[in-house]
């Protein structure tokens, strides 16, 4: 049992991280080209989905794992 909230907790450090990541470089690539914010923001909204997609999968595993 402890290990599987473990996993949930590295899981969630994951999607954290990737997050962080995804807005940090957003971020950038909106100071370099401010006119391409359309674009940047549907490609933002694809990468968090993927993340938490993720994300979700693994607590669903957990708890079926449980």
């Amino acid at each position: 049992m402890n290990l599987t909230f473990l996993g949930l907790c590295i899981a969630c450090f994951g999607v954290s991280l990737a997050e962080g990541l995804i807005m940090s470089n957003l971020f950038k690539a909106y100071a370099r080209q401010p006119e391409i914010i359309d674009q940047l923001r549907s490609l933002l909204i694809l990468g968090v989905a993927f993340v938490e997609g993720t994300f979700f999968v693994t607590l669903a595993m957990a708890f079926i794992i449980k």
